[in-house]
């Protein structure tokens, strides 16, 4: 096994180079402190830094209507795995981090080929409606913190958290919810909900959920302020998210400009 930085070689389409720069970020800021060894299907005289241990995009598992899978990297980019036919979640959509590399290869109709190295789910689950004052009984009322990171981001139709936590030793299985529906002015108001079940506060965790936001209003092509809030430690917090609802995008002749639908935390 070679140590030290390993060179990968590919060309890509101007379009899905510029749309990685923001994805790649965490990748090109730790290349510096791994060694290991990596495949690529690039053939080409353009270099690029692949870091295997990380992920370098947060994407959407789609399924075709060949019931082939292709990946959703943002509200207007799609790219087809050369590796990867069918979807290992079946016939469900989720969201998942992904360490791919690009290839010269046919997008099949999308914006660019990829060889998938490794793909992990994370909890994709809907928004639900709020129910009042019986929604700290249902869903909990117990603290956590969002983390403004490079995943924590509204698009695809989707609102995707990473949030930061304190966890017992006991096994006992958090839960987490988005309720819709908790202010009658603006129904583009929602509320991240956790419930420790109990569960002892001994050392800070993160996790990462994704929450489909297909119930919300259609803001009919306009971008609208998503606006968040949640139980910190130290009382109440808000976060705003830039939000256009979902587009159909099974394939590159659907999609047009570029990606304009960037999160803001405030």
């Amino acid at each position: 096994m070679h140590t030290g930085i390993l060179m990968v070689k590919y060309k890509l389409r101007k379009h899905i180079y510029e749309m990685k720069k923001l994805k790649n970020l965490l990748a090109v800021a730790a290349i510096v402190l791994s060694s290991s060894l990596f495949q690529s299907c690039g053939t080409d005289e353009d270099y690029y830094y692949i870091l295997p241990n990380y992920p370098n995009a947060l994407v959407t598992v789609k399924n075709a209507a060949d019931s082939t899978i292709f990946l959703q990297l943002d509200d207007f980019t799609t790219v087809y795995p050369v590796n990867v036919r069918e979807s290992p979640y079946g016939g469900k959509e989720v969201r998942a981090l992904v360490n791919f590399t690009p290839c010269n290869a046919d997008p099949h109709g999308h914006n660019g080929a990829v060889f998938i190295n490794w793909m992990d789910s994370i909890l994709t689950k809907p928004a639900v409606p709020g129910t009042g004052s019986e929604s700290d009984d249902e869903y909990g009322s117990d603290p956590v913190e969002i983390v403004n990171d490079w995943v924590t981001i509204a698009e695809d139709g989707y609102l995707t958290l990473r949030f930061r936590t304190k966890w017992g030793n006991s096994g006992i299985a958090h839960r987490v919810n988005l309720l819709t529906g908790v202010n009658p002015d603006d129904p583009y108001e929602v509320e991240f909900r956790h419930d420790a079940e109990g569960d002892d506060e001994r050392k800070w965790g993160d996790g990462l959920v994704a929450f489909s936001l297909k119930d919300l209003p259609d803001t009919e092509g306009k971008t609208v302020t998503l606006k968040l809030r949640w139980q910190s430690y130290s009382g109440m917090k808000q976060a705003n998210f830039k939000f256009c609802s979902r587009k159909t995008t099974e394939s590159a002749n659907l999609l047009h400009g570029s990606p304009k639908f960037v999160t803001e935390i405030e």
